[in-house]
């Protein structure tokens, strides 16, 4: 049985900004599906630790300061729920899918380590989770197409409805995106088997990303710097 037709959890973050060292997650999701289809489906809305939302992230997302600081919940209280819950799908060997979940993985463990909570690789008793990245994927299998690479795009690129409207909502976003890795299963073969040989060959292909990216990028600029790990930037060394 491939990893596509078992179990699956998907898991999304909205935040307020890109900064993943920084900024802090203002809403996330976390669904469970079967067959497919949503059995369990976990939203959060945080308080931001009281920060200001910036407009620009508003205009992605539509929260705002005010509606973080009154509805919101605290950010550790929050990523205590989320971690846990991603946590027991790793360590039963559920799959979880994340678009860009180098972003989303490593926004949850910064938070994780400002709240003095153990990391998920922690609370998972040392299981390393399952991932899979449609944005990863769609790279690797489809390299040439031309046009961006959102999740809003790969969603129409494998025939998976999400409107802009319901884009960047992070159970929406949660939901299109497990829907896209099925669908990207369904078109390329080779992604099928064990989640763990996916996982292993989409280590390899970030990697091959970011090589190439960097050395497209230090053509005009030297010191360009693209990350390569993936689906977890390891924290900053103590006085790096």
């Amino acid at each position: 049985m491939s990893w596509h037709t078992s179990r699956l959890a998907s898991f999304d973050t909205e935040s307020t900004g890109v900064d993943v060292e920084n900024d802090r997650i203002v809403t996330a999701a976390v669904l469970l599906l079967g067959d497919g289809r949503p059995t369990e489906t976990h939203t959060w809305l945080t308080d931001a630790d009281g920060l200001e939302i910036p407009e620009a992230a508003t205009a992605v997302h539509g929260i705002t300061t005010a509606q973080a600081r009154t509805n919101g919940r605290p950010v550790a209280e929050v990523l205590a729920q989320v971690s846990a819950l991603l946590a027991e799908q790793a360590a039963a060997g559920v799959p979880i899918v994340a678009m860009n979940g180098r972003f989303d993985f490593t926004m949850l463990d910064r938070g994780l380590d400002r709240a003095g909570l153990p990391s998920l690789l922690e609370q998972a008793g040392n299981v390393e989770p399952l991932v899979v990245d449609p944005y990863v994927i769609d790279k690797a299998m489809d390299k040439w197409r031309k046009g961006k690479r959102k999740l809003v795009n790969l969603a129409e690129t494998y025939g998976v409805r999400l409107s802009e409207a319901d884009a960047h909502d992070a159970g929406a976003d949660a939901l299109a995106a497990a829907r896209v890795a099925y669908m990207q299963a369904v078109r390329y073969p080779r992604l099928q088997g064990s989640a763990a040989g996916l996982h292993n060959l989409q280590e390899r292909w970030a990697r091959e990303q970011a090589e190439s990216l960097q050395e497209y990028l230090r053509k005009s600029d030297a010191s360009a710097v693209v990350e390569s790990a993936w689906p977890l930037v390891p924290r900053p060394r103590a006085g790096a």
